[in-house]
């Protein structure tokens, strides 16, 4: 039974990990910033400790991470995308996403690390995007901040290695969660005709792809395409 946190874990991926973890009798935390009633019905669900923070906080994530006694899988879930123009795009905004997809990585490994290194073990996962490795029009500060996390990723899997820390990385394609609520169905209709599988994703098929990562003993420094095939 491992001790297993996850970031942004109330509702859409995240809530899909939960519950995956949950679902195999690990002890599982979540943080979740602000949808209260979805972070409580998915503890009740679950039997998972729901923890209120902004990962993009440093202080608030050490308060966070003071009530969970150890970490053995860290899922870095947490994200958020302002699309439109970059001519459009205000500064705050930018900031923003580059607080919470990146920094707020940053912030939640610095607090698991010591956990990690106690025990020379441990497995840490993130979330990047396909856009994050091949960038898309009108999403420019997202896929900045998802390629960003693709090369920490990366780096860290080598710095961390040696302590038996492994660090790997998910690149999702379009997910049916509420990051995608406001896209025209026809959009999504096109999206979906565009991959190969033939329909896109649901959240659990992000959620068994980290469990898959959180076990996979011999993988390191790998960036995971779950995608249905859109990004090759």
């Amino acid at each position: 039974m491992a001790t297993v946190v996850i970031t942004g874990g109330s509702r859409g991926i995240g809530a899909a990990a939960v519950r995956q973890f949950a679902g195999r009798r690990d002890r599982v935390y979540f943080l979740y910033e602000k949808a209260h009633d979805q972070a409580k019905a998915v503890a009740a669900e679950t039997g998972a400790t729901a923890i209120c923070c902004d990962v993009a906080d440093m202080q608030a994530v050490k308060t966070a991470f003071s009530q969970i006694p150890e970490v053995d899988v860290l899922v870095c879930n947490a994200g958020i995308c302002v699309s439109g123009l970059l001519q459009d795009l205000q500064e705050e905004q930018w900031d923003r996403q580059f607080d919470v997809n990146v920094k707020g990585i940053y912030h939640c490994i610095k607090a698991a690390l010591p956990s990690f290194l106690e025990k020379q073990s441990g497995s840490i996962i993130t979330v990047s995007s396909m856009w994050g490795q091949v960038g898309a029009s009108c999403e420019v500060a997202y896929s900045a901040t998802k390629g960003a996390v693709i090369a920490l990723t990366k780096a860290l899997a080598q710095e961390l290695g040696p302590a038996g820390i492994r660090v790997n990385c998910i690149a999702p394609g379009v997910i049916e969660t509420d990051m995608c609520a406001g896209v025209d169905p026809e959009i999504m209709n096109q999206l979906k005709d565009q991959t190969p599988v033939g329909r896109n994703g649901r959240p659990e098929d992000v959620a068994k792809a980290m469990v898959y990562l959180a076990d996979a003993e011999f993988v390191t420094g790998h960036i995971l395409s779950v995608n249905g095939g859109f990004v090759l």
